[in-house]
């Protein structure tokens, strides 16, 4: 079974027409999605990026150890087992961070192209004046990559993995993908505050061009992965090969107050706006900015043969795309793998795959150390993010020993709105517990632990 594994980055699950949102034009993830597994509570384990590639490389949670930073060498990776199975394996990325530095996540690929040039659109007010065609974009330019090696490589047992930038910020697509959802877009391009949006100085119509050409940004991946679909279909292996789908985690766009994922200041105690995010390499100040659903829920599709569509319930994280990749490949899936495969879930052979799901940065991350959280800059941590704990009840956010929490009802109040743990004090020390059996069970390091081992 030939396996396509595409990872986008920063697409949230409720901006997509089949977790509910019918403003998005996504037509050809709606299809696929029609016939696919449909994951509906699937959550980030390790927080952003790059820690997220991590969970994927190698099924482990490792938030629980590691740090934003280079893949250890004795990492047993996904494409290595696969390629002593026999598959060709590929990797087409235009994510900046996988293999510079000496990252190495290309270990165990038969080949690995990186589609350079992704900063070039950093930072530009407006996005109209660079660009001279879509193919320009880094979406188009990864799956066009993908596509030509499929043309070569097709009658091979393969696994090849796709991982988009975008929709990714900077949010500039061409005009024509924004303007049905902001007729009046003239090119402008809003960057992030990354921080708290009105106190930044950003104004409702910088939260409104930044949704729009997010959603635009949406609509082009979604053009680009039909295009994929069809060259799989015209070269006759589309029903042969397995094709999963997923997102690193989220964005807000002003709920919680933010417009960002993370939150940081300057060590001047000043907001780091649009117009100085180069500064982000002289070094800033990270404070607490919590994972709710906006930042932890993410789509996850799996169109599997043999596997009839379906919706899926249950928390699933996304380090248990990787065992699944291998149990589809018929691969023995190694001791060291902390997650577990979907497939016995979509079967229904089990109500649940987790007795929790963690939604984490780096548990190293304590205040006053200097660490990666975002990208390869290194940022003071004043205050520490809290780990989201969820049971499919309850969700917990939970950080260290006399720290803020916070409880919300998962069931009746998704957004987040009302918080409970000062009226259920019990249920707050029984999530609690279940995360420190949780770090037991994955072996976290004692040095990380220790400092959540009480509310």
């Amino acid at each position: 079974m030939n396996i396509i594994c595409v990872v986008t980055d920063t697409l949230r699950a409720d901006y997509l027409p089949t977790y509910g949102n019918q403003e998005v034009i996504a037509p050809y993830l709606t299809q696929f999605a029609q016939e696919a597994l449909v994951f509906e509570d699937c959550h980030a384990a390790s927080f952003p990026t790059v820690p997220t590639r991590a969970d994927i490389a190698t099924g482990r949670f490792t938030f629980s150890y590691l740090t934003w930073g280079p893949l250890p060498q004795d990492e047993i990776t996904l494409a290595d087992l696969l390629a002593k199975a026999g598959y060709t394996t590929m990797g087409v990325v235009d994510n900046p961070f996988l293999i510079r530095n000496g990252y190495g996540y290309d270990r165990g690929f038969d080949d690995y192209i990186w589609i350079r040039g992704q900063r070039e659109a950093s930072g530009r007010p407006d996005v109209t004046s660079t660009w001279r065609a879509e193919d320009d974009r880094f979406a188009p330019r990864t799956f066009k990559t993908a596509m030509d090696w499929l043309e070569r490589h097709y009658e091979e047992k393969f696994f090849l993995y796709i991982d988009a930038w975008d929709p990714h910020e900077p949010w500039d697509p061409p005009a024509h993908y924004v303007k049905p959802y902001l007729p009046d877009y003239a090119g402008e391009q809003v960057y992030p505050a990354y921080w708290d949006w009105e106190d930044a100085g950003y104004t409702e119509r910088d939260l409104e061009i930044g949704r729009a050409t997010y959603m635009g940004e949406i609509t082009m991946v979604d053009r680009w992965f039909g295009l994929l679909l069809d060259r799989l279909k015209t070269l006759g292996i589309y029903d042969e090969t397995a094709i999963l789908f997923v997102s690193d985690h989220g964005f807000y766009f002003g709920e919680f107050g933010i417009f960002g994922k993370s939150r940081f200041r300057w060590p001047d105690n000043t907001i780091p706006v649009m117009e100085a995010m180069a500064r982000f390499k002289l070094g800033a100040i990270s404070y607490r900015t919590p994972k709710h659903n906006e930042i932890s829920h993410v789509p996850l599709f799996a169109k599997i043969p043999g596997y009839d569509p379906q919706r899926v319930t249950g928390l699933v994280s996304i380090p248990d795309m990787m065992p699944t990749m291998l149990a589809l490949a018929g691969v023995d899936i190694p001791s060291r793998v902390q997650a577990r495969s979907l497939l016995p879930l979509a079967r229904g052979e089990v109500d649940r795959l987790h007795d929790i799901v963690v939604t984490s940065q780096s548990l190293a991350d304590t205040a006053g150390n200097t660490t990666l959280i975002v990208d390869d800059n290194e940022r003071t941590v004043v205050e520490v993010s809290p780990s989201t704990i969820r049971d499919g009840e309850w969700d917990f956010l939970y950080s260290l020993e006399g720290d803020p929490i916070e409880l919300y009802d998962a069931v009746n109040d998704p957004a987040h709105q009302h918080n409970l743990a000062a009226e259920r004090p019990e249920v707050c020390e029984m999530m609690h517990a279940k995360f420190l059996r949780w770090m037991d069970e994955m072996g976290t390091p004692d040095a990380y632990a220790a400092p959540r081992r009480r509310l």
